[in-house]
């Protein structure tokens, strides 16, 4: 699904509410589609489930998530993306996490552009390519 990096200073349950949303995004969990429970999940991340809960908790108030009392969590329907000021500061703060890094490493502005521009394109790749092997699976 996706994995916790517990050397990244971005909170765990930010992480899963980010690992999701991007799963959505990238189309690997569809509307409608059921998520794994709290508990597998966080077991699956070797995370406390009151992380996961939190996560959920945030997606679910923010339209992205629905729960289905007796049936469980799902993709909602029509998932809500993040309003523009909340793109703008999830953006800035990555950034500002990803320059610190940058200039850490003493790398120049070309390299790390260079460096964002070819994660970005791994990331959808790797993404679209598992879920197409699930697609393929259930076929």
């Amino acid at each position: 699904m996706f994995a916790i990096n517990p050397a990244d200073p971005a909170p765990i349950w930010k992480q899963i509410e980010e690992g999701m949303r991007r799963l959505i995004a990238l189309g690997a969990l569809k509307p409608g589609a059921p998520v794994p429970s709290m508990r597998d999940l966080a077991r699956d991340l070797r995370v406390n489930p009151n992380t996961v809960s939190r996560a959920y908790q945030r997606l679910t108030e923010g339209g992205v998530l629905a729960v289905r009392r007796g049936e469980g969590t799902f993709v909602a329907d029509q998932p809500a993306q993040p309003r523009k000021s909340e793109k703008h500061e999830m953006l800035r703060d990555a950034a500002l996490r990803y320059v610190s890094a940058v200039v850490a490493t003493g790398a120049e502005l070309n390299e790390a552009v260079e460096a964002v521009e070819s994660a970005y394109e791994k990331l959808v790749r790797q993404e679209r390519n598992l879920h197409g092997r699930t697609r393929d699976r259930s076929l």
